[in-house]
């Protein structure tokens, strides 16, 4: 397991180095959102693909070189569907002109989920940093690490309990499926446990003819916001993966989605805090890691 040590962390860690760290990162991200809505999910989910491969280390960043042609960027999990490079790299930017040398690619991984979570969702919560970045990235690793949509409930509580993630932990940050867009290739089309009426709309945006590029929304009622609307559609049995519907598969967390498709305002200070949770896997710090320069390269 991938300790959790939030110790070394805090909140506001920047103050003194380079204050206007995280409205740096703020600004760049709201731009980058406001005008394509999907980035906000991209941002979400490159934080969660981090972190759930070698700690949240900014790992999932690293381009392939030919002394590593195979990195985590590479992998199915996460080409061609990973989005919100550029928001990163954007950011990076900005802060490197304001104050180099300072802020890590995994803390701006780590505030960038966070404002976009803040601007889709009106989520907010503090997040605490000090992480440094990794050197290391591996393809094979986000084969191993992340959760593929096929999972059932018992794989799916396993895989998060080897990062330290409770089974509520599971059915908050699963609310992430709110936003966003998956590729045709991914989804269940033939889970007998969706419901078939949205089978068969989803077959109608993906013929079997559909290339790799064609995508629909993961929340087809409220696409663009980040809101307790995905357990409503888990209830309805009108979702795009197994490994949604199966939070239905045992009474713990059924009644946690059906908690949370009724009460919104506490599945989203519940989302904050698990995300701040997930932000504490396997972090680098003091002597460990680095703080790289450009996020696709170790210094």
């Amino acid at each position: 397991m991938l300790p959790t040590s939030s110790a070394s962390l805090q909140v506001g860690f920047y103050g003194c180095k380079c204050p206007k760290a995280e409205e740096i990162v703020r600004k760049v991200v709201y731009k980058a959102v406001a005008k394509t809505p999907g980035l906000g999910a991209g941002l979400t989910r490159l934080f969660f693909h981090d972190c759930f491969v070698r700690g949240c280390d900014a790992s999932v960043l690293l381009d392939p070189t030919p002394a590593n042609p195979n990195t985590e960027k590479t992998s199915p999990p996460n080409n061609p569907s990973l989005h919100g490079f550029d928001v990163i790299d954007e950011a990076k930017t900005a802060l490197e002109h304001h104050c180099p040398g300072v802020v890590s690619c995994a803390d701006i991984i780590a505030f960038a989920a966070r404002d976009a979570a803040k601007f889709l969702g009106g989520i907010t919560y503090a997040i605490p940093s000090g992480r440094h970045d990794g050197r290391v990235s591996i393809a094979a690793e986000a084969l191993q690490n992340l959760p593929p949509p096929f999972f059932n409930l018992t794989q799916l509580i396993t895989s998060f309990a080897s990062k330290g993630l409770s089974v509520d932990d599971l059915v908050t940050l699963s609310g992430a499926h709110s936003i966003g867009e998956s590729r045709c290739s991914s989804l269940s089309l033939q889970d007998p446990s969706i419901e078939p009426s949205f089978i068969a709309f989803l077959r109608s945006k993906c013929p079997s003819t559909a290339s790799r590029t064609v995508v629909v929304d993961q929340d087809i009622v409220t696409p663009n916001k980040l809101d307790n609307q995905y357990y409503k559609n888990v209830i309805a049995h009108k979702v795009l993966f197994s490994s949604d519907v199966a939070l239905l598969a045992s009474p713990q967390t059924a009644t946690l989605v059906e908690g949370f498709a009724r009460h919104q305002g506490a599945w989203k200070k519940k989302f904050g805090a698990a995300m701040v949770k997930m932000g504490n896997i396997g972090v680098l710090i003091g002597n460990q890691g680095e703080v790289r320069k450009t996020c696709r390269v170790a210094n």
